[in-house]
């Protein structure tokens, strides 16, 4: 992996260092990583070591293991942005298991030019615009993701244009290779868009609502997806903060018919910061997925779960994140969960 990440930062530092000097002179690059250990303990006790199936993240049992590590080379000029990053761990491993060998080791390639004031096309492999959460645990308020979160795109591959008309607006559009796909389904040729709108009435509230409409299936088995995604994140005061999401999705039952299969997910994420080296935040959830189209069960009812989650964040030094979490679900799993993560 190493080999690949040195030819294609080579590659593209030649290619952008090709363009004008004056391009050049404003351009820079930037090198960044992150790695995150984890050591996670279900009750229920797996002989294979692996959590659920509906668990992508931190999903190994007993055993020591790294979610994520990445090498990331980004590039910022006036008119042109590009980033590449190359990972490794078990996030890789589960969560792009159905993508080409070669491909689940790539966490982002892309290029974005501006083409106009504040407007912005990229394309390649993007961060999803769909949700709050991202595979890069610092990042987000508690140390596993939601159930939401995993069973949601982390990842896409397509053509996005952005455009920021101002400091409180951010509209985007997207032609996309499927739900979380960098390589499309055999035998599928129909074409995913999505879009996603960011406000900012003020510095102390987010709100974004993004959706998807496209076909995870071969033509043949053609079935409709529409997915929207909406949440609001807002700082009630300098140490508590809140995030509150919501899921609704409809999948056609059969190719053509006008009957539709939905599900639905609601989660609530509360964060108290002591200090800037102590905060605690605790998570209520549930996922309702009851004719199995992103969750299969093979039973009557489908799946619907309810989950809580409390974490302990520690931050001994600006750069390293240390966690412990426990985390809940009524569908009889329960599991204890600690992390030490470290970027630059």
């Amino acid at each position: 992996m190493k080999r690949i990440f040195l030819i294609a930062l080579c590659s593209m530092t030649m290619h952008l260092y090709a363009q004008d000097s004056t391009e050049t002179v404003k351009g820079k690059i930037t090198i960044s990583g992150y790695a995150e250990a984890y050591y996670s303990y279900d009750f229920n006790n797996p002989a294979d070591h692996l959590k659920p199936g509906f668990m992508y993240t931190y999903n190994r049992h007993n055993e020591l293991n790294l979610n994520l590590g990445y090498i990331k080379a980004n590039y910022n000029a006036d008119r042109v942005r590009a980033n590449i990053a190359m990972m490794a761990g078990t996030y890789a491993q589960y969560n792009l298991a159905a993508e080409p060998d070669l491909l689940q080791h790539v966490y982002e390639a892309n290029v974005g030019v501006r083409i106009g004031k504040d407007l912005w096309v990229d394309a390649g492999i993007l961060p999803s615009h769909i949700g709050f959460e991202s595979a890069v645990g610092k990042d987000c308020y508690t140390l596993t993701r939601s159930m939401p979160a995993d069973n949601s795109p982390y990842y896409e591959a397509g053509v996005k244009i952005t455009w920021s008309p101002d400091e409180k607006w951010t509209l985007a559009a997207l032609y996309l290779n499927g739900w979380q796909r960098i390589q499309r389904v055999d035998g599928n040729q129909t074409p995913a868009f999505g879009t996603q709108v960011t406000f900012h009435p003020g510095d102390k509230v987010t709100l974004n609502y993004s959706t998807f409409i496209g076909n995870d299936k071969p033509d043949s088995l053609r079935r409709m997806r529409y997915f929207n995604n909406l949440y609001g994140i807002f700082t009630i005061t300098d140490q508590f903060s809140v995030i509150a999401g919501f899921d609704y999705g409809l999948e056609q039952r059969e190719k053509g018919g006008s009957d539709m299969n939905q599900w639905y997910s609601p989660v609530v994420i509360a964060r108290y910061a002591f200090t800037d080296k102590l905060a605690l935040a605790g998570r209520i959830e549930h996922y309702n997925d009851k004719h199995g189209v992103i969750i299969s069960t093979g039973t009557g009812n489908g799946f619907q779960t309810t989950g809580y989650s409390l974490n302990l964040d520690v931050t001994p030094v600006s750069n390293v994140l240390f966690r412990i979490e426990g985390k809940w679900l009524n569908s009889n799993n329960t599991a204890v969960t600690t992390s030490l993560a470290f970027w630059f």
